[in-house]
């Protein structure tokens, strides 16, 4: 990716012919063309890369608007298309996944050998009494146990609710709660920083709040003593090693509308929403974006460097890179540690090809300088990712060069839990302009409107918006149709467009530009959190009685939360009682919530309605103009 180009301020970057020439996609305008006029035709042609155990009888069935499906009649299970099709192949033998924990120790699997720890585990799931329909959590940390529990609950039919290992009990009670889960799986502990985490001490702090929790599978990682419940608790690999946890396990045939998992999104009202994806629009889906963006091939060694408790760890750690038969990369600890070149010695010492991360670790990374990635030959680079919020330019620039020498294309996609998979997003093809997320992917129709859904001028900002549906989409939220519509598709309810949640522009070249959320939701190194969640958790402190959280910028995270609270009379706001404020809000919810700052104030600016104005905040804090106040509260 050597051509450079300055356009006035903006540097554009031009694929090299090299690369045009072994790239899947070649070409993308005509194709695109051709697939907004017969969207199904080009989903149908995608679908021809998956196994189905039946052949579905339609693409699309849109008669209960907003409630689409997708491959309908079809029959299907993701894993058999992750891992059973491939044991019939030259694949069998290859890599499935390779790990390191950060300790130093590694693993490796084979597809033959993951098929094997799969089924194993499955059939521990079955002895347990998990069956076709159920949801079980799985709370764990960056081990290998993680993948292969989802891909076993899944094997026999179950769904599962990955909960992120970095959440409070508080946060798992309510995810638990939800999902009505009977089983949980978890671990002693994981490794962070060279310290270890206090995993099966929060899961049994949720589990006796949790009346449905009737076993705990526990899988030991750190070896430090943990509370075992007589009954209820059973190490995993006392299990697996039992007779009846067969190396042989039948993958359960399931309808392309069955759901495959639920995933815990933050929401403005406070309480998560349980987003559904299915089995058959997911596969196809996912795995479609990942080979055509990632130009994924055989001899690549694929390093999505999220953790698989997020939607990027679902799509693109677990399941599109085994659906297309990739060789995975997975690290259980920190970027810095125990110094920061400990990334660039994994891409050298496994021979990484792709590496798809997010702008708050280049950011992280950035800060250390040039000298720890020169360290290492990390020439075996050929493609960058970039995912979770928009990368600034000066970000994607050492990214680009220092990272990928100047020749690796960098895909800075963007997406959402609800989307399942890459909706705006460059490919290797691309000609690129540092923090623009480029094209919609094929069969994506996106705009960027108003509030009553006109386009809105090239430059301008305005609603980001999809105005028809794809595979990948959430199918609703779990036991809340009602949400589902009202969250997604009320605001644009005449049109028939999924409303984003985003603010975006296009510029003059049709290139999408991604600025933000629109509602409450602060996203922190890539993570949502809600601010009703963040203002609940400072509210619960004795001390405070009003809350309020906004999201102001921050070089290396993108975003840090800020908070301002009202103190209940006789409190004096201190030094001491900000720390406390602080630490209260991470344990209460996890410490991604630490807030940055904590202000102390006598009010806060509302409408007469009674909602916190916290646009007025933001402005404020950034010394910005507070805009239209007609609605404030005197």
């Amino acid at each position: 990716m050597a051509n450079k180009a300055q356009n006035g301020s903006k540097l554009i970057y031009y694929p090299s012919e090299d690369v045009i020439k072994n790239a899947h996609v070649q070409e993308y305008d005509q194709l695109y063309a051709q697939s907004i006029q017969d969207r199904e035709k080009f989903w149908a042609e995608q679908a021809e890369n998956i196994d189905w155990f039946k052949p579905y009888d339609k693409v699309l069935d849109d008669s209960a608007k907003p409630f689409y499906k997708w491959f309908t009649g079809g029959k299907i299970n993701i894993v058999h298309n992750a891992i059973d099709r491939h044991l019939t192949t030259g694949k069998r033998n290859q890599l499935a996944m390779i790990w390191e924990g950060e300790p130093g120790d590694v693993r490796t699997l084979s597809y033959h050998a993951l098929n094997r720890e799969v089924c194993k585990f499955a059939n521990v799931l079955k002895s347990m009494g998990v069956k076709k329909g159920d949801i079980v959590t799985i709370y764990m940390p960056q081990i290998l146990e993680l993948p292969i529990a989802m891909l076993a609950c899944v094997k026999i039919g179950a769904a599962h609710s990955v909960v992120y290992g970095g959440f409070s009990s508080d946060a798992l009670i309510n995810r638990i709660e939800d999902a009505k889960s009977k089983l949980i799986i978890t671990a002693d502990g994981g490794y962070r920083r060279g310290k270890t985490t206090q995993l099966k001490e929060i899961v049994n702090e949720a589990i006796r709040q949790c009346p449905t929790i009737e076993v705990c599978l526990c899988v030991k990682r750190t070896g430090e003593e943990v509370y075992m419940e007589n009954g209820r608790d059973y190490w995993l690999h006392d299990l697996i090693n039992l007779p009846n946890a067969s190396p042989k396990c039948e993958t359960v045939e399931m309808d392309s509308e069955d759901s495959l998992f639920i995933l815990y999104t933050s929401g403005t009202t406070g309480k998560p929403k349980g987003v559904v994806h299915t089995h058959g629009g997911y596969t196809v889906y996912t795995s479609t974006t990942h080979r055509m963006v990632f130009d994924v091939k055989d001899y690549d060694r694929w390093w999505c460097a999220a953790d698989p408790g997020w939607i990027t760890g679902h799509s693109y750690i677990v399941y599109a890179p085994l659906i297309n038969g990739s060789t995975i990369m997975l690290y259980e600890g920190a970027p810095n540690h125990p110094y920061p070149n400990r990334w660039w010695q994994m891409v050298e010492k496994y021979g990484i090809t792709i590496l798809y991360t997010s702008p708050t670790a280049i950011r992280g990374l950035m800060r250390y300088g040039e000298t720890w990635p020169q360290r290492h030959d990390i020439s075996s680079l050929r493609l960058l990712g970039s995912v979770g919020e928009p990368i600034n330019p000066e970000a994607w620039r050492w990214y680009h060069e220092v990272i990928g020498n100047g020749k690796c294309p960098i895909m800075d996609t963007w997406w959402q839990t609800e989307t399942g998979g890459f909706m705006i997003t460059p490919l290797p093809i691309t000609t690129l302009k540092p923090g623009s997320a480029t094209k919609p992917f094929f069969g994506n129709e996106m705009a960027v409107v108003d509030k009553e859904g006109n386009a809105v001028g090239p430059g301008e900002e305005g609603r980001l918006v999809i105005k028809a549906p794809w595979p990948g989409m959430a199918r609703t939220i779990l036991k809340d149709p009602d949400r589902y519509v009202e969250t997604y598709w009320k605001e644009y309810e005449k049109q028939g467009w999924y409303n984003a949640g985003d603010s975006a522009r296009i510029d003059e070249d049709g290139d999408f530009w991604i600025i933000g959320r629109i509602d409450d939701v602060i996203k922190v190194s890539g993570y949502r959190l809600g601010t009703a969640e963040i203002e609940s958790a400072l509210v619960s402190h004795a001390d405070v009685s009003e809350a309020a959280a906004i999201a102001l910028p921050h070089d290396l995270k993108g975003n840090a939360i800020y908070t301002y609270a009202i103190l209940r009379q006789g409190c004096e706001g201190s030094r001491e009682l900000e720390k406390e404020i602080k630490e209260h809000v991470a344990k209460e919810i996890g410490p991604i919530a630490k807030p940055e700052k904590v202000t102390f104030t006598d009010s806060l600016p509302k409408t007469r309605s009674g909602k916190i104005m916290r646009r007025v905040l933001k402005a404020r804090a950034l010394g910005l103009d507070e805009g239209d106040l007609s609605t404030l509260e005197e």
